[in-house]
């Protein structure tokens, strides 16, 4: 069995990407770091590296446990890569975003001047500096002073 692998071939095979060639793009795309520097995809992976792979917002990391050439299941993955993302990473994935969409018609076409300027004010009607989840209570110490 060899001693290093690609870093494209191993991020395939323990299931980060689907394809191989997403897994090539995405090294190339400086979204796969290797021991914290981005990598090309034909980089060489070692037992103890540590690879991170940003997927969306989170940042995954992982530390080589073996080496794999091979697609496996699932169930077969903490063998080859332990898995060190810290949580406030996995969280990320859970955030609440808010969005705002003006609903128009089918076939209503492109939003007219006026249409444009009353989407605006409603745009600027909307606080977006205080906190909806906030309950509004402030401490009694600070009021003392």
């Amino acid at each position: 069995m060899a001693d290093s692998v690609r870093i494209d071939k191993f991020v395939w095979a323990i299931r980060l990407y689907k394809t191989r060639s997403e897994a090539t793009e995405a090294c190339n795309g400086n979204k796969v770091q290797l021991n914290g520097a981005p990598v090309k995809a034909s980089k060489p992976v070692k037992v103890g590296d540590t690879v991170s792979v940003r997927k969306g917002v989170a940042l995954y990391t992982f530390k080589v446990l073996q080496i794999a050439e091979q697609r496996m299941g699932a169930q077969k993955v903490p063998e080859y890569a332990e898995n060190l993302t810290p949580q406030s990473e996995l969280d990320k994935l859970h955030a609440p975003h808010e969005t705002f969409f003006v609903r128009r018609d089918r076939g209503a076409g492109r939003p007219t001047k006026k249409d444009r300027r009353e989407m605006e004010a409603v745009w600027d009607g909307i606080d977006f500096s205080s906190d909806p989840f906030d309950s509004g209570s402030v401490d009694d110490e600070d009021e003392d002073e």
